[in-house]
């Protein structure tokens, strides 16, 4: 192979695993940035970063996820209906108490750029609040 020649990863060389990650007694941190190194490819020879070079991930037990200090309470998610005055604030118990599933795909979607490129990764992403998903037969 010639030194001087860049490598770009073509849409036809790739080949996504299916990886599946149980949440259950792991901080929340710690766990997205290793789940987010892997739906970009970071930890794959042929990263690139304009590329999709990475997994398909799958995350089961969201719901036993563990944060450290007081972020349950303290913890605050916002998001604005687009009616006036009409802005809803929730803690992150309450949130995991009605979709546990929505803390860990923020967490994600906080620590990937903000592009096209995100928003195609973000669907390779499968959260699950228990043990069971449908991709059994994804996964080898």
């Amino acid at each position: 192979m010639d030194m001087n020649k860049a490598f770009f990863l073509r849409r036809e060389d790739r080949k996504p695993q299916w990886i599946v990650i149980d949440a259950a007694g792991k901080t929340l941190g710690r766990l997205m940035t290793e789940v987010t190194e892997r739906l970009r490819g970071k930890n794959n020879v042929w990263y690139t970063p304009h590329t999709d070079s990475g997994d398909y991930i799958v995350i089961v037990n969201a719901a036993k996820i563990a944060v450290t200090g007081k972020k349950m309470e303290q913890k605050v998610y916002e998001r604005y209906t687009g009616y006036i005055g009409n802005k809803i604030t929730l803690t992150m118990g309450q949130v995991m108490a009605k979709d546990p599933a929505r803390v860990i795909e923020h967490a994600v979607k906080g620590m990937l750029p903000k592009n096209r490129l995100s928003r195609q990764l973000l669907r390779k992403l499968k959260v699950y609040a228990g043990e069971q998903h449908p991709h059994q037969a994804n996964v080898q």
